[in-house]
């Protein structure tokens, strides 16, 4: 069972006794730069890469403003501090998601809420979220508040899943509708746009992950993007552990964090990106040899980018029939060497985050038990 399949994957990667999921390439000027900053000494969180880099996602996305971090994650903590989350507001975000999603809200000492996703994007449902906006929420002196937990609801974070664009432009005006700031996890969709725009740049803040599994990495790495200077300013005193700036004194205006993202990791950034449109179109040839073959396939779908968006297809998913197949299909490919893997547990499933309030969550459900990641690394 699955053999073709097994098969046909193996064809694309020739040669590989194992093919992993999402594996890195290095075939631009990583080892020239990273060479240059060590023999700066400037190797830490100051040093030109970091700038240069910062530049460059400016101007690759069209963002006025970058703010380089240590991770995806950092940088999610603190956009949402800038946001103004404070302890004890809540903030809407969707079950299917990496667990770092919600860990952010965590770590402002807020409370994730769980909105449905659509199936065709897999990340959160404007739909979805306006039925819960309008059943359980409430506007009082121009705050949204949760009719529930009399909780104020201070900010939005959808998550463009496997980097396939959710229906950004609908949740962007439900937030200014429902007076939510709207921070954009876009930790997997660098390249990735709706109606012509980058992923990460509709909201008030963005943010974009580096990881060793990314499309383009730095090892680890995340930056924050968005246009507002304030924002931008008070993200990069944040991330530097909120140090004044001074010559040679020490002080600190605010609890920080050491955040930001050292020379040596933004010199190897700067040169995976001057490859990433190298990367995406061969990621998307990629997608469309998969695509092709699953239309062949009476009892498997291949997700394809929704009209009106580019995927920059960082993860290539399928659905199986049911969660038995998707078992039965993740056994027979690992066990025979081609890495592929389930989504996320559904957050709300996690021990955790267990008691956090959700909606009927049914597509996410339905899309949890059948989903699975088949290997999508950049072949050139």
């Amino acid at each position: 069972m699955y053999e073709e399949v097994i098969s046909f994957i193996r064809s694309l990667f020739p040669g590989k006794n194992f093919i992993p999921l999402h594996a890195p390439r290095f075939l631009g000027r990583e080892k020239e730069y990273v060479n240059a900053a060590i023999d700066s000494t400037f190797v830490s969180s100051v040093g030109e890469y970091v700038s240069r880099f910062e530049g460059m996602i400016c101007e690759y996305t069209g963002a006025r403003y970058a703010v380089a971090t240590t991770s995806g994650t950092a940088a999610l903590h603190a956009a949402l501090m800038v946001a103004g989350v404070k302890d004890d507001d809540e903030v809407i975000t969707q079950p299917l998601t990496f667990v770092a999603t919600a860990n952010a809200i965590a770590y402002c000492r807020a409370h994730p809420l769980f909105v449905d996703v659509d199936r065709d994007t897999m990340g959160l449902s404007a739909d979805a979220l306006a039925e819960f906006l309008a059943r359980e929420t409430e506007q009082a002196s121009n705050v949204c508040i949760n009719r529930r937990t009399r909780r104020r609801i201070s900010a939005c974070v959808p998550m463009h899943t496997f980097g396939h664009p959710c229906r950004i432009e609908e949740i962007a005006e439900l937030c200014r509708k429902h007076n939510l700031s709207l921070i954009e996890d876009a930790a997997e969709s660098l390249g990735s746009t709706r109606t012509g725009k980058q992923a990460g740049t509709f909201g008030l803040l963005g943010v974009y992950s580096f990881n060793g599994n990314k499309t383009i990495t730095c090892g680890g790495g995340g930056v924050i993007v968005t246009d507002e200077k304030r924002l931008a300013e008070h993200a990069k005193h944040l991330t530097t552990t909120a140090k004044k700036p001074h010559p040679y004194l020490y002080e600190h205006d605010e609890v920080g964090y050491n955040y930001r993202m050292p020379n040596l990791n933004a010199a190897l950034a700067c040169a995976q990106l001057e490859n990433l449109d190298l990367f995406l179109a061969d990621k998307r040839k990629l997608a469309s040899l998969y695509q092709k073959f699953f239309s062949t396939q009476s009892t498997i779908d291949f997700i394809a980018e929704p009209e009106g968006t580019t995927a920059n297809y960082w993860l290539n998913t399928i659905l199986l029939e049911n969660r038995t197949a998707r078992d039965l299909f993740l056994e027979a490919s690992n066990n025979a060497g081609v890495q592929t893997r389930p989504a996320w547990t559904l957050l709300n499933q996690l021990e955790i985050y267990g008691r956090c309030q959700t909606d009927t969550l049914t597509n996410a459900i339905w899309l949890a038990e059948r989903i699975a990641n088949i290997p999508s690394s950049v072949r050139l």
